[in-house]
């Protein structure tokens, strides 16, 4: 990614082929990946930080342990803003990419005076945990870019062409956050099925039902449909996040390609992707109208 002129983004189990609990090894494990990515690139990346909320947070402390040892430039925080947390980054030189799981204006203002450099406003149209708000990324791009009075503001949620690229930055964005667009990439490690299902859909064919914490999107598929019918059928949030079964059947039906026993989750981007690329023609693509 960053040798293609972006700037990418390491997952909290980035590189792992099995399913772990292990809060100590997870963190070693973001080391070797970091170390791998240092042995690719010289371009700046960020490694994702999401805090656990409501309980005791075991895998925060090891992994921001191994982000200040490794000196990782920047990490993307995903949550509400925690201010002594981020005074801790930047005691450590990283620079704090914020997102909310559900942005408005005031964690946006929140964020933006704990110190955040800079704020990614998610729309509805994004793939994987959907905010609780059903606004679309062009209603809700403007409306944290006119909330903070100095922070930079970055678009996420559909996007995957020259149109929205441009569309972003003309309601004030100063970048963009994509996810399903390099989902769709050549180096992307989702199965070679799951991107031919991807490229026969566009977003009227994805599924949208409640979970927790608020909703989620998928390809269809029998664990997809049947999700569907429990939501139709008045289940609560929390029955439907069990049958889920979280991020485990995120990866059994995105990274195995199985669609039944697992799920696909990608955002409303899909219409606009119309062949397998490499990341480097992908953001040729969505930049192509953009002036330096």
């Amino acid at each position: 990614m960053g040798n293609a002129g972006g700037m990418g983004v390491l997952g909290p189990n980035a590189g792992q082929t099995v399913v772990t609990r292990d809060a100590e090894g997870t963190a070693e494990n973001m080391r070797a990946e970091i170390r791998k990515v240092r042995e690719l690139t010289d371009a700046p990346f960020a490694v994702n930080v999401p805090p656990t909320q409501g309980r005791e947070d075991i895998y925060t402390p090891p992994m921001l342990k191994v982000i200040y040892e490794e000196k990782v430039p920047a990490v993307v925080f995903v949550g509400e803003p925690d201010a002594a947390m981020f005074a801790e980054l930047k005691e450590h030189g990283v620079k704090i990419i914020y997102r909310s799981l559900n942005p408005s204006p005031a964690n946006a203002r929140e964020a933006e005076a704990a110190g955040a450099d800079i704020i990614v406003a998610t729309g509805f149209d994004e793939g994987g945990t959907l905010p609780d708000m059903t606004l679309g990324t062009f209603s809700i791009v403007p409306l944290i870019v006119d909330a903070v009075d100095h922070t930079p503001v970055m678009a996420a949620g559909g996007i995957a062409d020259h149109r929205a690229y441009d569309a972003a930055f003309a309601l004030g964005a100063e970048g963009v956050y994509c996810g399903t667009a390099f989902l769709m990439s050549e180096e992307s490690r989702m199965a070679a099925n799951v991107k031919e299902a991807v490229l026969k859909a566009n977003a009227k064919d994805l599924l949208l039902f409640r979970t927790i914490p608020a909703y989620y999107r998928s390809l269809p598929g029998e664990q997809a449909n049947e999700l569907v019918a429990m939501d139709k059928a008045g289940a609560a949030n929390e029955e439907l996040g069990r049958k889920m079964g979280g991020f485990a059947n995120l990866r059994i039906g995105m990274i195995e390609g199985d669609m039944d026993k697992g799920y696909v989750s990608v955002g409303n981007g899909i219409s606009h992707i119309h062949e397998v690329k490499s990341c480097a023609e992908i953001i040729a693509e969505l930049t192509k109208n953009y002036k330096a």
